[in-house]
């Protein structure tokens, strides 16, 4: 399917309904070394550690709901539904909750569960993993359903495929510390990049830069979407 504009979204998205990002000084992570709980080398190690870390964060998603810009993104995935491709590198599910189709998730889904023996994966919703077995082969061997460092990203062969063929290339939320976000702007001449800190090296990257929260931002950012695809 040829897609015109591609919404990108990173943690600055879901950051003003209360979902910590790596930036926040008192943030989720902090509790943690990183590597320990998000990368293969620490699942190996302690993976009942992990577990809990991942039941945590399902708890957290739990209590927080979607915010104006999750909302309006999904307003403006159903009013051009074969034109705008929404994908995120969160693994929360406020863009869904917000009314928001065909979301493609980056970085898997905390919502999810799967099984290391068989591959299945089934939604747990906000529920702990502890005691549960795989609903296909009945394996005990299961895990969260989101990359670890040290892992294939499978839907990145998705993105690659959908910036081929957009023209206006937009993101929210992200340092470009995963994604090479510099690089792909370049490669756009319509690129937006909304985010609440000024960044520099990557800001000049893009030919529009919004410095607000992502709320704020997301007014500008339709009306942009809006005059592109009427024109």
């Amino acid at each position: 399917m040829m897609w015109s504009v591609m919404i990108l979204s990173g943690a600055g998205l879901s950051a003003e309904s209360g979902l910590k990002t790596f930036r926040d000084s008192d943030g989720l992570w902090e509790e943690y070394d990183v590597m320990e709980v998000c990368s293969v080398e620490g699942f190996a190690k302690d993976p009942k550690k992990v577990g809990d870390f991942y039941d945590a964060r399902r708890a957290q998603l739990e209590r927080v709901e979607p915010n104006f810009a999750h909302k309006k993104i999904a307003e403006l995935k159903e009013k051009y539904p074969r034109e705008i491709s929404v994908v995120t590198q969160n693994v929360d599910d406020l863009l869904e909750r917000a009314g928001c189709k065909e979301v493609i998730h980056l970085h898997g889904t905390l919502t999810d569960l799967r099984c290391e023996v068989c591959g299945n994966i089934w939604k747990v919703g906000y529920e702990s993993q502890e005691g549960k077995s795989c609903q296909k082969c009945g394996s005990k061997k299961i895990r969260h359903n989101v990359v670890m460092f040290g892992e294939p990203a499978p839907m990145y062969g998705y993105l690659d495929d959908v910036f081929s063929s957009i023209e206006l290339f937009i993101v929210i939320g992200s340092s470009g510390n995963v994604l090479p976000l510099k690089s792909m702007a370049k490669y756009k001449e319509k690129s937006v990049l909304n985010n609440l800190h000024p960044e520099p090296d990557l800001d000049r990257s893009f030919q529009t830069v919004i410095h607000k929260k992502a709320s704020e931002g997301i007014l500008e950012i339709e009306k942009m979407v809006k005059d592109f695809l009427c024109e």
